[in-house]
């Protein structure tokens, strides 16, 4: 079993930046993909970025130049660098890990992943 913690969200103006951080509660960085999905008010989930257990990134095209997706595999700890934000990126945001090794990641789909963190809320304003 595996918990996934996430953590670093909050309110923040148009332009800002924030860095989000997920730690797992056992070494899984090295061999499992991981993701971020977020959840805006009234809409389904959807995925932001992958990060393979080689390193290989994939992102959304609406965060793509933006966002950026690293792992710390000596801390457990994905993270999530988030620059240039907009309103339309509040949501809450949720990390992943996906057990089976299979490809391709991109794009995310939720039921490929079988652990989740508790999210973290990311507000932005205009």
């Amino acid at each position: 079993q595996v918990q996934l913690v996430e953590s670093g969200g909050g309110s923040v103006q148009a332009g800002g930046s924030l860095k989000l951080s997920c730690v797992a509660s056992r070494n899984t960085n090295m061999r499992y993909h991981m993701a971020w999905f977020r959840q805006p008010p009234g809409e389904e989930r959807e995925g932001v970025a992958t990060i393979d257990r080689d390193g290989e990134t994939s992102y959304a095209d609406s965060v793509k130049g933006r966002f950026t997706i690293s792992k710390d595999n000596a801390k457990n700890t994905l993270y999530l660098q988030m620059n240039s934000l907009k309103p339309e990126d509040t949501a809450m945001y949720y990390c992943a890990l996906r057990s089976a090794p299979s490809y391709p990641l991109w794009p995310p789909r939720t039921y490929e992943y079988n652990y989740w963190g508790q999210g973290t809320q990311v507000t932005v304003s205009s």
